[in-house]
């Protein structure tokens, strides 16, 4: 689990995806986020987070059997501190670390129209390059034809409105929770047939 949150609502759908993860016998998740980017050359994060999970390294990609990868959404497009994060990992490409493995990505935006898919569809493409086996939300979950608020075939979404409320609705829990079983499902079958 790698995930950006500014505001919480990534956070929130993060928790989520990790307990739908934990509903599978067997996979257990590690959470990583990255650094704030700064416009100052000067600034620099502190090595430990003062809040939440540990920033990634290197060997928490090497480590992972599967890949949730979360970010709030920026005018259609993932955040720039996971974007500075996924484009230093040349070194990773050039020796196939994530090639094989299963990822699965989600998003908040502050609007229903806020581009939630193709901030997705943007996180996406990168994991493609390293070789990763994207996993969707099939419309085999309920959930995804009845929800009024987050949800898309292409990953759990949450729309946080102006505010910014990090609060749930019951079907973004759900679809959260059904991602991370998806993830953790076919990470835990590839695993075995490696």
């Amino acid at each position: 689990m790698l995930y950006y949150s500014h505001r919480g609502s990534v956070r929130a759908l993060a928790e989520q995806i990790v307990r739908g993860i934990h509903q599978v016998p067997g996979v257990a998740a590690r959470v990583r986020t990255v650094p704030k980017v700064s416009a100052l050359c000067e600034a620099v994060e502190a090595d430990i987070p003062a809040d939440g999970p540990p920033y990634v390294e290197a060997c928490d990609l090497e480590a992972c059997v599967g890949l949730a990868l979360g970010s709030p959404t920026r005018f259609g497009n993932m955040a720039a501190p996971m974007k500075y994060f996924l484009d230093g990992l040349a070194s990773e490409w050039v020796n196939g670390t994530l090639a094989g493995k299963p990822a699965c990505v989600f998003s908040s935006s502050a609007s229903q129209h806020g581009g939630q898919e193709s901030t997705l569809l943007s996180m996406m493409l990168p994991l493609l390059h390293h070789g990763m086996v994207l996993v969707g939300l099939p419309y085999t979950e309920a959930a995804l034809n009845r929800t009024r608020s987050g949800g898309t075939p292409y990953g759990v979404t949450h729309v946080a409105g102006t505010d910014g409320i990090a609060l749930l609705s019951e079907e973004e829990i759900v679809l959260a929770q059904a991602q991370g079983r998806r993830l953790a499902t076919v990470a835990r079958k590839l695993a075995v047939a490696q």
